[in-house]
């Protein structure tokens, strides 16, 4: 079945920058791959995807201009770079897959965390 394993989470200062990679096992081909988070205290909500072909993305009003997503689909991966870190994107961060962009998706990581102190 499909695995996901994310990287790249860690401490940064507000302003600062990282880059959350993905890497995905199994059978991938053909699907789309998003981002999650969850702050403390607050609910999952979806923050960045991208089609197979990588030409269709889509971002969460709060990150659309810091947050830029791509992949490499000969490596499997799916990377999330975020610019201008704010406190409140302290959450952990989830990587997931899609069959479509925009349909619910259906296998998900074990997270890793961000925290953007002030």
């Amino acid at each position: 079945q499909v695995q996901l394993v994310e990287s790249g989470g860690g401490l940064v200062q507000a302003g600062g920058s990282l880059r959350l990679s993905c890497v995905a096992s199994g059978r991938t081909f053909g699907y789309a791959m998003g981002w999650f988070r969850r702050a403390p205290g607050k609910e999952r909500e979806f923050v960045a995807g991208i089609s197979w072909t990588g030409i269709t993305t889509k971002y969460a009003d709060s990150v659309k201009g810091r947050f830029t997503i791509s992949r490499d689909n000969a490596k499997n991966t799916v990377y999330l770079q975020m610019n201008s870190l704010k406190p409140e994107d302290t959450a952990v961060y989830y990587c997931a897959l899609a069959e479509r962009l925009n349909r619910p998706y259906d296998y998900w990581g074990e997270g890793t965390q961000v925290t953007v102190s002030s």
